[in-house]
């Protein structure tokens, strides 16, 4: 005899369990399956980064982590941290005069607001925050990958970028990390599309280096992919997150300009005197001119082989048919290496935060791991010997601007 036990009509029923109520998102969020092997393995690297520069200054009897904090960059933005903007400029050996004024305020900002509340100097404020941002786009980086390609490839996605010939200037006082963590929730807010959020990041990016617009372009170009087939019936945060996103680069930029007295112009010509300005290419390819005829130093041969790779990888990031936030992001800087002038060396570093482009040689290193993981182990071992050792050679024993 088979029973039932559904309840008779009119038979009185226990009260079940009361009922929970749905918990806010950002309270029900979880991690992805993998995000905290992929931040143990960044980390990893980048601590072997730190203690390689630690020890070749031991060895070169240097101050131990004084280049962490005050390379190049650095010494302005704790400058302008301690003193504010128009206190110092630097006059070259050609006569031109460089000013404080090309520094972006969010990071010196954040140095200043850091060391007030935690009983650090600026220095270790300037490196707290550096770390701090690295993780937090490592992590940004993982969840793109993600949602885009599944685990594997996050993974292999967030320890590529960690091994970097360059990821050592994610762990010093630049800020480079610090706009790649707002590039990188930027751009995965869009995906996700959280438009606020992704305006609100964007404005932020723009404040952090002069190369954020590329942040605020992606945004807009996304926002227009969203509001041209419904012709512009689209959410009203669609077009808040469009409008929002350019604010804090153009703040910044008519900011010097009404402190330089040519309120259109002013921050180019502030730039211009550091070097830096559009050329269509022509400085890169003087450069490339006179590499091949005389040769250089170890740092510009590769600093050449990298923005070779990088092409490269963008056309294969194109063929992967990514999403339009992320290939025009990467296009744009990507753009400006190419077509802007300034310190050929320097190169890399701005690309460090393009990881958009590390997506197709993710995806293969994940496949390589999945068919015959020792080599995609002795590839990630070997990838992170160079990044390790040529991460202190450059920060410690080459006297070419990072």
């Amino acid at each position: 005899m088979i029973t039932s036990s559904a309840p008779r009509p009119g038979a009185a029923t226990a009260p079940g369990p009361p009922r929970r109520r749905a918990l806010p998102r950002i309270v029900r969020h979880r991690a992805p399956t993998g995000a905290l092997l992929a931040l143990a393995l960044f980390a990893a690297v980048r601590t072997a980064g730190i203690a390689a520069v630690i020890a070749v200054n031991a060895l070169t009897d240097r101050p131990l982590v004084r280049n962490l904090a005050h390379s190049w960059d650095s010494r302005w933005y704790l400058h302008i941290a301690a003193h504010g903007y128009g206190r110092l400029i630097w006059i070259t050996p050609t006569g031109g005069v460089q000013s404080d004024w090309a520094f972006f305020p969010l990071y010196p900002a954040l140095i200043r607001a850091t060391a007030a509340v935690l009983p650090v100097g600026q220095a270790a404020a300037a490196l707290l925050i550096a770390w701090t941002a690295a993780v937090v786009a490592a992590y940004g980086v993982y969840l793109i990958g993600h949602l885009l390609y599944g685990r594997a490839t996050a993974t292999a996605l967030v320890v590529l970028w960690a091994v970097l010939p360059h990821a050592v200037e994610l762990t010093i006082a630049y800020t480079e990390s610090l706009f790649a963590a707002l590039a990188a929730w930027s751009l995965y807010s869009v995906l996700k599309g959280r438009w606020l959020w992704a305006g609100a990041l964007a404005l932020l990016a723009g404040l952090a280096r002069p190369t954020g617009f590329a942040v605020a372009v992606a945004v807009i170009a996304a926002a227009a992919q969203q509001l041209w087939p419904r012709r512009g019936q689209a959410a009203p945060a669609v077009w808040a997150a469009a409008v929002i996103a350019p604010l804090g680069w153009l703040g910044h930029v008519l900011r010097v300009g009404h402190s330089t007295g040519d309120l259109t112009g002013g921050y180019f010509a502030v730039q211009g005197a550091w070097g830096s300005r559009i050329d269509f290419g022509a400085g890169a390819a003087r450069f490339v001119g006179a590499l091949l005829e005389h040769g250089g130093k170890v740092v510009y041969p590769v600093a050449l082989a990298i923005v070779l790779v990088c092409l490269v990888l963008f056309g294969l990031l194109c063929l992967e048919r990514a999403p339009l936030a992320l290939l025009v992001f990467t296009g744009v800087l990507v753009l400006l290496v190419i077509c802007g002038s300034g310190s050929f060396s320097s190169k890399p570093r701005f690309l460090l935060p393009a990881f958009p482009l590390l997506v197709p040689a993710a995806r293969a290193l994940a496949h390589t791991w999945r068919r015959r993981p020792a080599a995609a182990c002795l590839i990630g071992g070997a990838l992170t010997a160079v990044s390790v050792l040529y991460g202190a050679y450059v920060t410690v024993l080459v006297h070419s601007p990072l």
